[in-house]
This record gives structure tokens, sequence and C-alpha cells, in this order.
């Protein structure tokens, strides 16, 4: 079994409870503080891949470092994972768990790369095309800087994607340019 298809039964599950408990949006705040601290502390993140600390120890961490910060359910994943000494899969958890947490309340997903970060009121500008381009009722924005595009940008929301970028302009010309009208091709 695949690590990810591992994380997704725990997903499934945290999420399936979390539901039932009316605690969906405490725990996915919870997984979110985890995600982040695992993207900002590789540290913490090799110490849940390393076989020669001990479970237990582990285990012990994870509570100095979260409890009373998290809701109990969220401990007591962390507690059952290592207990099954899963404790690498917690990071993919905490990433599945917000994809699942979007899917659960119809929240889509949209990507804008651009050259520049964007200011306030051109990612509300983004945010609502992206809303047109969505069936969903809220779009979730990430924004990804890419220096290479030179200018405009590049919008995905789900399967569709709208290329506005100087770079892409600049290399349709070049194709455009390398055909030439007045030599005959036989």
């Amino acid at each position: 079994m695949t690590d990810l298809r591992a994380a997704s039964r725990y997903v499934k599950s945290l999420l399936g409870l979390a539901v039932e408990q009316n605690a969906l949006e405490a725990v996915h705040a919870d997984m979110q503080l985890f995600a982040k601290v695992c993207a900002e502390n590789r540290q913490f993140v090799l110490l849940l891949h390393n076989p020669i600390v001990k479970h237990d120890k582990k285990r012990d961490i994870l509570e100095r470092v979260f409890k009373g910060k998290v809701h109990p359910l969220t401990m007591a994943i962390f507690d059952i994972i290592t207990r099954k000494n899963r404790e690498p899969l917690l990071p993919a958890i905490a990433r599945e768990f917000h994809t699942a947490y979007n899917v659960y309340k119809g929240i889509g997903t949209a990507v804008i790369t651009t050259a520049v970060p964007l200011d306030a009121s051109l990612r509300a500008e983004i945010e609502r095309i992206a809303k047109g381009l969505s069936e969903r009722k809220q779009v979730e924005l990430k924004e990804v800087i890419d220096s290479d595009m030179i200018g405009g940008f590049v919008l995905e929301v789900g399967d569709k994607q709208i290329d506005a970028s100087i770079k892409n302009k600049l290399n349709a010309l070049k194709v455009q340019f390398s055909h030439n009208p007045y030599i005959k091709e036989f």
C-alpha cells in the first residue's frame, strides 16, 4: 500500500469523525497548523521519518508540541498513528486533509501564476474570474510567482487554463515567424 493511499484512508476516517463530532473547522485548522510546522521545520519531518527514534518518544514529542494547541480529536489521531507506527504519514495526512476538507465544503482551487505578487484589487478580480470559471461556490486562490514569465498571468481553474502571459505570446510569435509564406515548400 502506498503512503498516499494509507494517508487518504486516515484522512477519510478523520474527516468523518470530525463531521460527526462537529469539530471539522477545529480539526482543519489543526491540520493546517501541522502542515505549516512541517513546511517550516525540516528537522521535525526528519524526526517523524527516523526509524531509530522510538515511537513512544515521537508520541511524547507530538504531545509536548501540540497538546493544548489542537483539538482533542487531532491529538487522538496523532496517538493512533504513532501507536500504529505510521508517523511518516502525518505530513501527507495534513496535506490531504485540506484537500478532503475543500471537497467536502465545495471549495474549488485555482492557481494563478504571475511574474510579480498580486495586489489586493487584482487578486479580488482574479478570484471573481476564477469563481466564474468554476462550478464551485467558493474558490481558494493559490499564487505562484514565476520570474521567467516576463508579464501577464496563467490562471488554472480545475481543468481549464487561461494563458495570458507575455512568454506564451512571444513563443506564439516565434512559431509564426519560423514559417515563411514566401518560400515554396515542396
